[in-house]
């Protein structure tokens, strides 16, 4: 019963309410009803925010790469981030059915302590990703001050990256409230100073070059897609149901859903048509926008604007790295560390400090191999959002919530099928990717010959046909052979302390 102490014991703490400067003192606990507040058209601005950055344009350079045209680039672009966009979308239901963050509500497909292991993968995952997100926003502002003949050397680094780490700290340590403000202010401004930037570069594009660019094979699409899903909507599954949970529970499904979807895929869609665009225009564009998005776009504008052009990069990017460092504090809460939500954040917040220091300032090659590793975990992330996809699919009852923190309850301890699934899933789906980033995963692929695929040289080499899989292959089995459990777990009657409630 650690965990659903744990959870009575930040219920009694009191909650920041509607005060953005008040610590939030909620944790894994269940947000009760008096603190449930706001509609679902809310979820648009921390999603929005959290994914307008000026990495959507090098995404379009990225698609390119796969050798297909624009029309089916834009096709598959617009596919893979609607699609996974949706996913979040449906998984953000469980937090207003729930009232608890998403790595809790996961228990009750796979038991209170059987669900450590997704929440470690759900941890690692969005660590990961703040640091990236923190390593780009501290370059950029470097390679920004380069271009404007400003000093841009270790000096401007380290202040760089004080100011960018100490922001997403902040936000992340303030908690629920202070992030929506966070969010808000970063998605007005981000959105007209990008709108602006797609103004003053727009005369880079010629159509002409655009349209000529060859078609590709139907492998090199599933490619694209793949990519594309994994790059935007599946990065952020585990996440989804942190900020509907603060939601009253009359709130329309359908528009949790959707706000959550159209907010984290709109920004994106624009971005990458425009990066399309562009890096169409231009075989050495595409190139540096590949390798650098920040220093090649900063190329492409005028003086003048380059502060404004360093204030969208770094705002999108921090916007990201906010949700990011909420979530992986009530991560290491969900798997029963005893500390107060904000202690968590600061913990990830050091641990993400100390990886954007190392790639900075001690290893230049490091975040591709870094790259590969995030990406190796988009596999077992899928797999996992196929069985919770299923598991609230099959439900027809809001969640037992006191039962989410007792090994003993409803929910059991460990259930073995859909732990065992994730297992089995991420075994398949690992053996049918390759990556190229990273050269200690060079393992992977182990499949692709066996199953007649050309092996790790074929034409499916890199469609990474095994993100699908494991995503598809997580939802098909749990929706089969889960229904029975989520039945007996929504007839169970009420324990005691759970009635009392």
């Amino acid at each position: 019963m650690a965990d659903a102490q744990g959870a009575v014991d930040t219920v009694a703490g009191g909650a920041a309410g509607s005060r953005p400067l008040q610590i939030e003192t909620n944790g894994i606990n269940v947000i009760t009803d008096s603190e449930r507040k706001g509609h679902p058209r809310d979820l648009f601005w921390p999603w929005f925010a959290a994914n307008i950055s000026v990495l959507g344009l090098s995404y379009g350079a990225f698609l390119l790469a796969f050798g297909i045209s624009f029309w089916q680039a834009v096709v598959v672009g617009v596919a893979g981030i609607i699609i996974s966009f949706l996913l979040c979308g449906f998984i953000a239901i469980a937090g207003k059915r729930g009232s608890a963050p998403t790595m809790v509500l996961s228990r009750a497909a796979f038991g209170v302590r059987g669900n450590k292991l997704p929440t470690v993968i759900s941890w690692l995952l969005t660590v990961g990703w703040e640091t990236i997100l923190m390593i780009l926003a501290t370059l950029a502002i470097a390679t920004v001050f380069g271009h404007l003949g400003w000093p841009s050397g270790t000096a401007t680094k380290v202040i760089a990256l004080i100011v960018v780490v100490g922001l997403t700290i902040f936000g992340g340590v303030m908690g629920f409230d202070l992030i929506m403000r966070m969010q808000t202010a970063i998605t007005i401004i981000t959105g007209v100073l990008t709108v602006m930037f797609i103004i003053l570069v727009a005369g880079k594009i010629h159509w002409s070059t655009v349209s000529a660019l060859p078609g590709g094979s139907a492998e090199a699409l599933i490619g694209g897609l793949v990519f594309m899903m994994t790059g935007f909507g599946l990065g952020w599954v585990n996440v989804a149901a942190d900020y509907s949970r603060y939601l009253p529970r009359r709130s329309s499904s359908a528009g949790v859903a959707g706000w959550t979807a159209f907010g984290g895929a709109v920004a994106p869609i624009i971005l990458v048509i425009f990066g399309l665009l562009l890096a169409g225009s231009s075989k050495s564009l595409s190139t540096s926008i590949a390798n650098d998005p920040i220093g090649a776009l900063a190329v492409l504008l005028p003086t003048w604007f380059l502060i404004p052009f360093a204030i969208v990069a770094v705002l999108g990017l921090i916007g990201g790295a906010v949700l990011d460092i909420y979530s992986s504090g009530l991560a290491l809460l969900s798997l029963g560390l005893r500390v107060p939500r904000y202690v968590a954040a600061l913990i990830d917040g050091t641990v993400m400090t100390l990886g954007t220091i190392y790639v900075v300032f001690i290893a230049g090659n490091f975040f591709g191999q870094f790259e590969g590793f995030l990406i190796t975990l988009g596999v077992p992330i899928a797999a996992w959002c196929g069985v919770m996809l299923a598991d609230i699919a099959l439900r027809r009852r809001d969640y037992a919530e006191a039962e989410l923190y007792n090994p003993s309850g409803r929910y059991g301890d460990i259930r073995w099928f859909p732990v065992g699934l994730v297992i089995i899933s991420t075994v398949i789906g690992w053996g049918l990717v390759t990556n190229g980033l990273a050269s200690w995963l060079t393992w992977q692929g182990y499949l692709l010959g066996p199953f007649g695929l050309g092996g790790k040289t074929g034409a499916w080499a890199f469609a990474n046909l095994g993100v699908l899989v494991a995503l598809v292959l997580g939802f098909v089995a749990q929706w089969v052979y889960g229904r029975s459990a989520v039945r007996a777990q929504e007839t169970a009657p009420l324990e005691p302390a759970a009635a009392q409630r």
